[in-house]
């Protein structure tokens, strides 16, 4: 990036809430690679900050940020915009070599986000009448915002809203369904798209293509069986080769049928593009021909889900700290909140971790809770009221929601402070 860029941001006061973040340069370091060096600096930094103190870690952004990059093999990242929630890192990212364009949870986020960003594509169908309305009237807005389609009476709805006759052509994307019909296995992958089938992907964008006020532009098929599910979890080995092997052979099927609807489709219609991935699938998406860009958000911040994959290793850029109030027991040290869960199934795996101090552990009849979270171990007794633990979540969204703010660590400091969604007043699904 230009130098004024990293000039305004290094410069920036903590709450300076128009910093530009440079994403595009080097870390100057890999300090997480030792955790105490790594937590006890981030702890310094924010000491003084009112708790829950929720920071970004601007080397181990950048690092991950360009990390994506590279796995990418110059495929273009889309980021999902749902792992972020923090519109100024989100622009950040968009100013960096390899990343074009935003993956939105819902239109009314794509329609805020679209007042700065001229590409924004709404991840799921949408039925919210007055964002419809509001996309079907605005000509500049439906230039910037595609929407997903997988069922024609999406299509009807939109029509009742604003007939056909009276705009222009609504852009839209194609989601097909990326899940694998495993022999024996049966159905591996998410609950998306009706359209699994050739046939069936090919009748309803034949029908797109060909029905006044729709332009078909675009093909979904988001592969979740492999960017969602991580393949090297700490102690299950044998799930792990069950894992690989499915990903394997789900990748392979799927390369083969989504090559064929990308054929089909683009006898009816010129696409302008064909989307795909996410954070744990970059390699193996960026590896199918028919793809033209790869969706990826949540190995930026890195919630500790991540950890969990043999083909990278993300920095933990997004940490929380909370206060320690109160010693319920002498082996027991108690936080004020921090008990926010991770979407997926309910256990383990979508509780926050305890990052830092080493020795900490949840209690399992209690776990993280809404208004308090008690930490056992070998650290506890060591600590009071006034002292502090670090907390990594299991993905990144949900911190993001529940704080108004991030402030940037550089260099041993606090040098910006960036509102979230929820800082800035919106609160999307």
């Amino acid at each position: 990036m230009r130098h004024t860029d990293r000039s305004r941001e290094e410069s920036g006061s903590p709450g300076d809430r128009a910093v530009v973040l440079d994403l595009g340069v080097p870390a100057r370091g890999t300090a997480w690679r030792s955790p105490g060096e790594y937590w006890e600096g981030l702890g310094r930094a924010a000491a003084q900050l009112p708790a829950p103190a929720a920071v970004l870690d601007l080397d181990a952004l950048r690092w991950n940020t360009q990390d994506m990059v590279r796995r990418a093999g110059g495929v273009p990242l889309r980021v999902a915009s749902k792992s972020i929630r923090v519109r100024a890192v989100l622009e950040a990212l968009l100013r960096v070599p390899g990343f074009a364009g935003v993956f939105a949870f819902t239109l009314p986020e794509a329609l805020w986000l679209a007042d700065r960003c001229s590409d924004v594509m709404v991840g799921y169908p949408s039925v919210d009448r007055r964002a419809l309305a509001r996309l079907l009237n605005d000509d500049a807005l439906a230039a910037r915002i595609t929407l997903m389609i997988d069922d024609a009476s999406q299509l009807d709805l939109i029509d009742s809203i604003v007939p056909a006759v009276r705009r222009l052509p609504l852009r839209v994307c194609l989601d097909a369904d990326a899940s694998w019909q495993a022999p024996l296995l049966g159905f591996i992958g998410t609950r998306r798209s009706p359209l699994h089938s050739l046939q069936d992907a090919l009748m309803l964008g034949r029908h797109i293509a060909a029905r006044p006020g729709f332009r078909l532009v675009g093909l979904m098929m988001y592969e979740g069986q492999v960017a969602g599910v991580g393949d090297n979890v700490p102690g299950a080995g044998p799930m792990n080769r069950v894992m690989r092997w499915v990903q394997r052979r789900s990748m392979a099927e799927l390369t083969e049928r989504r090559g064929a609807i990308v054929h089909g489709l683009r006898e009816a219609t010129d696409l302008e593009f064909v989307n795909g991935g996410g954070t744990g699938s970059i390699e193996a998406t960026a590896a199918d021909p028919a793809v033209t860009e790869i969706t990826a958000g949540s190995g930026l911040f890195a919630g500790h889900l991540f950890d969990n994959y043999r083909a990278f290793s993300p920095a933990p850029a997004a940490a929380v700290a909370l206060d320690v109030v109160r010693r319920p027991a002498p082996g027991i040290a108690t936080a004020l909140g921090g008990g926010w869960i991770a979407s997926g199934p309910p256990g383990h795996s979508r509780e926050p971790q305890v990052a830092w101090p080493p020795g900490l552990r949840l209690l399992p009849r209690e776990g993280a809770g809404e208004v308090q979270t008690p930490l056992a171990g070998a650290a506890a007794a060591a600590l009071r009221p006034g002292d502090r633990v670090w907390l990594r979540h299991a993905k990144s969204g949900e911190l993001s929601e529940r704080v108004n703010e991030f402030h940037v660590v550089n260099g041993g400091a606090v040098t910006a402070t960036v509102p979230t969604y929820r800082g800035e007043g919106k609160a999307f699904l």
